[in-house]
């Protein structure tokens, strides 16, 4: 009788040591294409909030679909224990097209390397690059008129816009 008892508490002891694995510590909320018109550039903007303490020293790497084509552009943020949002923005882009969707990896690792999440998502634009000037509408620390682009101080009849070099 006791054979059969320690052969049935046993393995239900032993499960209950192991540790479950809780829900996921970083939840999508919102993703985006930014189209700064002053300055001339575009970028992703990914969000996630936490929603379960992460070890520290943990990172977020992010692998954003390169527009132009070629490689996927990187990032690598690291996380902190107070930080309640995680703010990803991919370097400037080029050549964002309107209603294509464009895909975003995200992995969250842990301090040891381990891989504690990871996320995919697309992002679709409601606008071409296009929309933007060719060459930013301002320089330097005081906002001043791009040279380049005002001839005198004064807007051109018409701005010239982006082109994909592609």
């Amino acid at each position: 009788m006791k054979r059969v008892l320690l052969s049935i508490l046993l393995p239900l002891a032993l499960s209950a040591c192991q540790r479950e694995s809780g829900p996921d510590p970083l939840k999508l909320t919102g993703r985006m294409f930014v189209f700064n018109y002053r300055l001339a550039y575009a970028t992703y903007i990914v969000t996630l909030d936490k929603v379960q303490p992460l070890p520290d020293g943990s990172v977020v790497k992010v692998e954003f679909e390169n527009p132009a084509g070629g490689d996927p552009l990187l990032l690598e943020r690291k996380v902190f224990a107070n930080q309640t949002r995680v703010v990803l923005e991919s370097p400037d882009i080029t050549c964002v097209k309107k209603d294509r969707p464009y895909s975003v990896a995200i992995a969250v690792i842990g301090p040891d390397g381990a891989r504690l999440q990871s996320l995919e998502t697309k992002v679709t634009s409601n606008a071409d690059q296009d929309i933007l000037p060719a060459k930013p509408l301002i320089v330097g620390p005081g906002y001043d008129k791009n040279p380049e682009v005002f001839k005198d101080g004064k807007p051109p009849a018409h701005f010239e816009t982006a082109k994909c070099p592609i």
